[in-house]
Order: structure tokens, then sequence, then C-alpha cells
């Protein structure tokens, strides 16, 4: 009964669709009609800016950061994945949001960055993250191959089945919503690595 108490705290957290709220009140713009349509931070960065951008980033983050961080604390690591999977579940299945809600990137970030008070998983993250960035120019490759990477971390250094287990629930959740991007685009490399390429292993230009 706790469990499922706060499985739907979690979720009822992670719904709550901040980033439109930053559209309307700070920018006076339905984000939902810039970029792909997505209701998440990274269309607010698109319509409003930098700045709007961080605020609904942070806000985004900490729907899943908070409820994770005090299961962990409260109950224990082995409850984590069910809280830290609704968090992330909420945010991208918003039921305020007719169940359209964000891709869930800044939501996980927040989950594994409360985790990091036991293990550095989200600075593995981070730097998966960005070392694919530099490398590959599709965003929703980024964060599978990001999000792959630390799976395999997770996997090589022998984690408990509880971080496994969210990272699983966490990784569907990601490949699901950015599925269509993923079918669309290429994992294209960034030009200054096409550069450096022998002629033989270059991308065809065809």
């Amino acid at each position: 009964m706790t469990d499922l108490v706060w499985m739907t705290l979690a979720f009822l957290s992670g719904s709550i669709p901040y980033a439109v709220w930053v559209g309307y009140l700070i920018l006076k713009r339905d984000i939902r009609r810039y970029g792909d349509g997505n209701p998440g931070a990274y269309n607010v960065f698109r319509a409003g800016g930098r700045a709007s951008g961080v605020v609904a980033g942070v806000l985004d983050a900490l729907k899943g950061a908070v409820p994770t961080y005090l299961v962990l604390h409260s109950l224990g690591p082995a409850r984590v994945p069910g809280v830290a999977v609704a968090a992330i579940a909420g945010h991208a299945f918003s039921p305020w949001l007719r169940f359209r809600g964000g891709k869930a990137v800044a939501v996980s970030l927040g989950v594994w960055a409360a985790l990091s008070t036991m293990v550095p998983a989200f600075w593995v993250l981070a730097l998966a993250l960005l070392v694919w960035l530099s490398l590959v120019r599709s965003h929703a490759w980024v964060v599978v191959l990001g999000f792959l990477t630390l799976g395999l971390w997770l996997f090589w250094r022998d984690s408990g089945i509880w971080l496994l287990s969210t990272w699983s629930g966490d990784m569907m959740i990601l490949v699901w919503k950015h599925r269509h991007d993923l079918l669309r685009e290429v994992p294209a490399l960034r030009p200054w690595i096409r550069q450096r390429l022998p002629a033989a292993l270059r991308p065809s230009r065809r």
C-alpha cells in the first residue's frame, strides 16, 4: 500500500506540465506551437531563450528528483524503481496534457541526480551525453546512446537490481518517446569527425 501511494504521488509530481506553464506565464506563448510540439523544456528554449528554458528544465528535473530522493532516503533503494519510473511516466504521459507529455529527458536527469547521493551514475550519464553530443548530430540519438552508455556502465559495475530496474524502465520510456525521431534521423557524425576519418570510411554524400 505504501508503494502504491508513493508511486501515485510520484506520477502526479511528474505529470505537472511546468514547461507549458512557464510558456504561458513568462513567455505568454504556447510552447507546443514551436519546434516539434513537445511540451518540454527544450521547446521553451526555442520559444523564449536560455533563461526561460533553464527555469523549465530545472522544474522538470525536480519532478523526478524530489520523489526519488525522498523514497531513497526514507524507504530505501528497493522502493526506488517504481517511484522513479512513475515520475518519469507522469511527465511522458501527463493526464493534464491528454497523455501527450514531454520526452522525459529533464525528468530522467532529475531522477539520476537524486540517485547520485549513493552512486555516481548521474556524472557518468552527464559525461556520456556530452561525449555523444560532440560526436552525433541527432539529439534523439544522443539521448538514447547516452542512456545506453549509462546502462552498460551499470551492468559492468555490477550494480544492484534496483538501479538496473530503474534504468530499464527509464530507457523504455525514452526510446518510446523518441521513436519517431530515431526512425526518421540517421545518427550522422558531426563534420569534425567525418573530416578525420579515412576517405574509404567517410559516409557517401549521395
